[in-house]
């Protein structure tokens, strides 16, 4: 039960969630000085609670809908496994998505109502993302609901949580997190885009086809890197060489993501693109604290 309970989770993406938290509270103390370790942590469950409901919604409704096939060459999914009943997927995902709320009850007394706006769409998201009446996932939506959630407000959150105010700054952090959080998204599903036309699941990779796909891997990678140069403009010049891992092991990812099979050869760039969101969020905060 608990290793069923651990795949679903899908430890592997829960960097999405910590990485917006760990670089905007490091940011709003590099602008102003300050943070609270309280906030930080109470924003940091709600956003890992988030996307850890998402992952629960989406390994239950993945499965109904008939997503996940014998064919797959991704992770074990629990629920197409028979590990969890798709009633205990969808419990957990649940009780998850309680406790982002939670957290979002709490951090409401310190902020107010930004973060009602903040949280309810993020909550609702959590299940829209492939449920409801509109399932982002199966729209072609899944990186932009990446970038803008995991990234813009997430980060931009952050900031406002620890300083009370809405910084420029953390729009162009927001930016570059969002786009390497949606090399994620991107790489999983080029891995996956044969299964996916074939379940009917319409994500970009299966509408503009594998060339596409793969340049947006590229593209994404490259777009995060040169929004460093945002940070001379920003008077934080230093904050460019946060980008540095964008140009060593992102070159490498860049790389397999055009020249690597469709299928399980997709699982080992997926993993190190993971690495390098966290790498980028460990050189953002080594060149703040340093310079």
């Amino acid at each position: 039960m608990l290793r069923a309970f651990l795949l679903a989770t899908r430890p592997k993406t829960l960097p999405a969630a910590v990485v917006p938290v760990w670089a905007g509270t490091v940011l709003a103390w590099r602008l102003e000085g300050r943070w609270s370790l309280t906030l930080a942590l109470l924003t940091l469950v709600g956003a890992l609670a988030i996307q850890i409901a998402t992952n629960f919604f989406n390994d239950a409704i993945d499965h109904r809908k008939g997503a996940d096939t014998g064919n797959r060459t991704g992770p074990t999914r629990v629920t197409a496994s028979g590990l969890m009943s798709p009633r205990a997927v969808m419990a957990w995902g649940s009780g998850f998505l309680g406790l982002a709320a939670v957290c979002g009850l709490l951090l409401f007394r310190e902020a107010g109502w930004p973060i009602v706006m903040i949280g309810l769409p993020s909550l609702f998201l959590a299940y829209g993302y492939t449920g409801g009446p509109f399932p982002l996932a199966y729209r072609g939506m899944g990186e932009l609901f990446v970038i803008v959630f995991f990234g813009f407000v997430a980060v931009a959150g952050t900031v406002f949580v620890q300083l009370g105010e809405w910084r420029v700054e953390a729009l162009l952090l927001g930016a570059q997190i969002g786009l390497l959080s949606a090399v994620l998204i991107s790489i999983n599903n080029l891995r996956d885009r044969v299964e996916d036309a074939g379940t009917g699941k319409h994500t970009l990779a299966v509408r503009w086809g594998p060339k596409a796909a793969r340049l947006t891997i590229w593209g994404e990678i490259k777009l995060a890197g040169l929004l460093g140069i945002g940070w001379v403009f920003l008077g934080q010049p230093w904050l460019f060489l946060a980008t540095l891992p964008l140009w060593t092991l992102g070159l490498r990812i860049s790389w397999g993501g055009l020249a690597l099979d469709e299928g399980p050869a997709m699982n080992r760039l997926l993993a190190m693109a993971g690495v390098q969101l966290v790498a980028f969020a460990g050189m953002f905060h080594l060149v703040a604290v340093v310079w």
